[in-house]
């Protein structure tokens, strides 16, 4: 009996600290994601890319298809958005934040730029993986 109320209790300890993780996981990567909206407002989009995987790996798929890489896929937002009137200011709506597997997350959500040249609006779907101490998207499909 006492082995099973040992069990029991450590069981309960790890799910109590599973969840917790999973708290800060998610805590963690909604502040990435509000780094990078920051950023994209403030005109800044060296400081919106710091939220991106620095790897050849990267992968951007949008209406024009897959971009491949940490490089293009900077280039591909310079080139859309040159100014602060096609930046604008962005806001999101999350609307999920789920685990996928140890360190590996998805975000479901929505943007929505004012800006001067015409607002845009669209939705997203993000990979993010904790890659050493940093939550990084790894793979970014925008509509």
């Amino acid at each position: 009996m006492k082995k099973l109320l040992l069990l029991l209790f450590i069981l309960s300890l790890h799910n109590v600290t599973a969840q917790t993780s999973e708290k800060e996981d998610k805590k963690d990567i909604l502040a990435v994601l509000k780094a990078q909206r920051l950023a994209w407002s403030d005109d800044d989009m060296e400081g919106f890319m710091e939220a991106y995987w620095k790897s050849d790996s990267l992968k951007f798929y949008g209406p024009n298809g897959i971009t491949q890489g940490w490089d293009n896929t900077f280039e591909k937002y310079r080139r859309s958005y040159p100014d602060k009137d096609h930046t604008g200011i962005l806001s999101f709506k999350i609307n999920d934040v789920s685990k996928i597997s140890e360190n590996n997350y998805y975000v479901l959500g929505e943007y929505h730029l004012k800006r001067n040249v015409g607002n845009a609006d669209g939705f997203f779907m993000l990979l993010f993986r904790k890659i050493e101490t940093d939550w990084k998207i790894i793979v970014d499909t925008s509509y």
